[in-house]
């Protein structure tokens, strides 16, 4: 038995909370801080768990704390957590970040010497329980402890262990992925329109085909490129698209665009810290 605290009721911690649920975890186990009355009422209603405005409630006892909160409101939260005895009373408690940008060091200095500290970078897919969910140990955080870590997140998604200096790389790959994603399919969406279609078919057609196309690289065993290829008749209607695909630079606008988000990710973690 895990007790779980989940710090935020706000879509992603909603997505964590139901993710928990559907694979089975217990009621009885989670409780969620949500200081807005009405939604917190919401929650309750919607997952029948338990559910406090006050953070030392929540903390007291729970083994997994987890923090998803909005990056200016983490000091609060610590403030807060620095009241309660971070102990179950049998083992270490752990605390989960969720909040983009904030390292694990600004935790660590401000919670009981030695405390474990694991950083997350999830990203929305979470809500469908299809997310990817980066992890990264703080310099406390021990090997059975990111055991817990990930088969926690493993019920909303997919997880990988990555070094906390790559999470400024994650944040632009799969953080912000989902927005590129939908950009895609956006203009996919509008050009199809363009070609005379109605948007409801265009609609069903681009997001099946990503659908599709998805989970055939998941399948295959192939590469991207190899499925690409295969695609791709000589001097065929394929062909013609990605030359002007090509033409447009996609590949350098996707190389400077994740570039752009490491930056940014970089400069708002060193604010954070």
């Amino acid at each position: 038995m895990t007790r779980i605290a989940v710090i935020g009721g706000g879509r992603i911690g909603e997505a964590l909370i139901a993710g928990l649920l559907e694979s089975g975890r217990a009621v009885k186990d989670l409780v969620v801080v949500e200081p807005v009355a009405a939604r917190g009422e919401l929650l309750a209603q919607r997952f029948g768990i338990r559910v406090t405005g006050e953070v030392a409630d929540a903390a007291t006892g729970a083994d997994l704390i987890v923090v998803a909160v909005k990056p200016n409101d983490v000091d609060p939260v610590l403030t807060d957590l620095a009241k309660v005895e971070l102990s179950n009373g049998e083992r270490e408690a752990v605390l989960v970040s969720l909040a983009a940008g904030v390292p694990t060091s600004r935790f660590e200095n401000k919670l009981p010497a030695g405390f474990p500290v694991v950083r997350v970078m999830p990203n929305t897919p979470m809500l469908v329980g299809q997310g990817m969910s980066a992890i990264a140990p703080g310099r406390y955080a021990r090997k059975e402890q990111l055991a817990l870590v990930t088969e926690v997140l493993e019920s909303v998604g997919k997880v990988v262990t990555v070094s906390e200096s790559q999470m400024d790389a994650v944040t632009a790959v799969s953080g912000s992925g989902p927005a590129y994603f939908f950009l895609v399919v956006e203009a996919m969406i509008d050009a199809s329109v363009g070609l005379g279609l109605t948007r409801d078919v265009a609609t069903q057609l681009v997001v099946q085909t990503m659908l599709g196309s998805a989970a055939l690289l998941e399948e295959s065993g192939q590469s991207a490129v190899e499925l690409r290829a295969a695609v791709t008749s000589p001097a065929g209607t394929t062909a013609a698209a990605l030359r002007e695909l090509e033409r447009g630079a996609v590949r350098s606008a996707f190389h400077e665009a994740l570039n752009a988000a490491k930056r940014r990710s970089a400069e708002q973690g060193a604010l954070a810290d």
